[in-house]
């Protein structure tokens, strides 16, 4: 059977459906399911918190009796394989459905191609690529990290009309108005992690968090790039971090002296690279993970990369160079941070390229990079931010103004324009690198 706008029209409602849990399914994509009949919807579903169950499963049980000989729009190939659930091709085929159209193929070499075929084996149509390049964004943060072995990196930068962030040493500076916080927020409810280099978390002492009424709980896991361990512990974030969690990013100088490892850097064991990987040394043990320690990174990460090292930012150096602060300092500091509810994942802050991998086995498909200038343009010149929102405000800043590390003007090449939208009187752009 040929595609048609029905089909377009009903794709395009699972679509809309499957964006309902961003951020909230654990390590399994936010999946939208509608089953139709006669033109008329008698299922739907989108995959449940943490995961499980599925849209599908979901979806066929809400239809019931009419399921049989409807058509199941999926966004995603249903999946082949038994998991923790039975495969989601074999609940469609159970059910009895005549036709199942899919918007994007899923790459999980488990998964890709195989669901369809399963299907087709039971005699039932499938029609596969409707919609494929909305389905493909929906489920951005799922195919990034299935083909690179990373999160999706989305960049906002809230920038003044003459050019800058914000001031120096005035801590949080107000550029954009209230109905554009607001849209940031709702950016952070459906986002998996948020990162910010050590001078912002000292600067601004943020929070982080999602602070919209009824969001509360999706707020992200906050991450801190900390090469030297200097994050306060009277901090809003070290403060917070048994409600929401945190995780600062030390730099292997800093590794730890009453490691298994009688204190030696993870460039120092064996078998493990010093720009290869390192290994976080404590993890919740209820977080997913890949096969054994899941810290088998690929160097692949990102379209751009750059594979060479990359200089530790100005004004971030490691603590040691700090004050020349001892081991047994920075050993203190760690356990008080631990003792504070913060992991210490020691991965170094300066590439990105291997903390990003690092941070999709902890199960993390989607990071938002918020500040500052440093670390923006860390991302940026590493080749690995995938998604970039620039919100420009009639707000001067003026003296003492910390300068974006980009504007219109000068957007990366391989970004695409993807669109703009007004929040009062601050303008939002959009670009986005091809999936």
């Amino acid at each position: 059977m040929s595609i048609t706008p029905h089909d377009e029209r009903f794709m395009a409602a699972a679509i809309r459906l499957s964006r309902w849990h961003l951020g909230r399914t654990a390590t399994n994509p936010s999946v939208g399911c509608l089953i139709v009949r006669d033109g008329v919807i008698v299922g739907r579903a989108v995959t449940a918190l943490s995961g499980r169950p599925h849209a599908e499963t979901q979806a066929l049980a809400e239809a019931g009796a009419l399921a049989r000989g409807a058509t199941a729009y999926v966004t995603l190939e249903p999946c082949s394989h038994h998991g923790r659930t039975p495969p989601c091709s074999e609940a469609l085929i159970a059910y009895g459905v005549a036709r199942v159209v899919i918007s994007v193929t899923d790459p999980d070499p488990r998964v890709s191609g195989r669901g369809i075929a399963m299907l087709r084996e039971a005699g039932i149509e499938v029609d596969a690529g409707v919609l494929e390049a909305e389905g493909r964004h929906s489920l951005a943060s799922y195919l990034t990290r299935q083909t690179k072995n990373r999160p999706y990196v989305t960049l906002k930068l809230a920038v003044s009309a003459d050019g800058m962030i914000g001031r120096e040493g005035a801590g949080q500076v107000a550029i954009t108005g209230p109905e554009a916080r607001a849209q940031v927020q709702a950016l952070r409810a459906e986002t998996d992690a948020i990162l910010v280099g050590i001078g912002t978390a000292i600067t601004d002492d943020p929070l982080l968090t999602v602070r919209t009424p009824g969001l509360e709980s999706q707020s992200p896991i906050r991450i801190v790039l900390d090469p030297s361990l200097a994050l306060p512990l009277t901090s809003k974030l070290v403060e917070t971090a048994r409600e929401v969690p945190v995780i600062v990013v030390a730099s292997e100088e800093v590794w730890p002296l009453s490691s298994d490892a009688e204190g030696l850097p993870p460039s120092a064991l064996p078998g493990i690279s010093p720009t290869g990987g390192e290994i976080g040394k404590r993890r919740d043990p209820n977080s997913p993970v890949s096969d054994g320690d899941g810290f088998a990174l690929r160097q692949d990460v990102g379209q751009g990369a750059n594979p060479d090292p990359i200089s530790p930012l100005v004004g971030e150096m490691p603590g040691r160079a700090e004050g020349g602060a001892s081991p047994a300092d920075m050993d203190s500091r760690r356990a008080a941070l631990e003792a504070s509810g913060v992991e210490v994942l020691y991965c170094n802050p300066y590439h990105p390229e291997v903390l990003l991998p690092a941070l999709a086995t902890r199960g993390i498909s989607s990071l938002l990079v918020e500040g500052g200038a440093k670390t923006a343009r860390l991302f940026l010149e590493a080749g690995l931010v995938d998604r970039i929102q620039l919100y420009q405000a009639p707000v001067v800043i003026g003296e003492r103004g910390i300068e974006s590390p980009l504007d219109a003007t000068d957007i990366p090449s391989g970004f695409a324009h993807t669109g703009t939208l007004m929040f009062g009187e601050d303008r939002l752009d959009e670009y986005e690198r091809g999936l």
